[in-house]
């Protein structure tokens, strides 16, 4: 369970730092991160992280694919989360 929890904190952390640095290289005119780079933080765990980047730096809020993808893939993997705790006694 300890692994579970660091990995989660780890993974929220690096995916409010990926938003941050694409909203940075938006502002700069620079090259950005993919787009699906982003998303896939919200499915493997860091949709936190993403919905709070999404939040508080206001990047990605008026792309549609990030307001429904994001939640989508957040609740995608609580249920994987959860369902991994209930299988394996986490």
């Amino acid at each position: 369970m300890k692994y579970l929890i660091l990995y989660l904190i780890v993974v929220n952390i690096l995916a409010f730092f990926t938003y941050f640095i694409d909203k940075k290289k938006a502002e700069k005119g620079k090259w950005r991160i993919k787009e699906s780079t982003l998303l896939i933080f919200s499915f493997i765990g860091g949709g936190l992280g993403s919905l709070l980047a999404m939040r508080i730096i206001r990047h990605k809020t008026q792309k549609f694919k990030f307001k429904i993808g994001v939640p989508i893939f957040t609740i995608i993997s609580i249920i994987i989360i959860y369902f991994l705790i209930a299988q394996f006694n986490l």
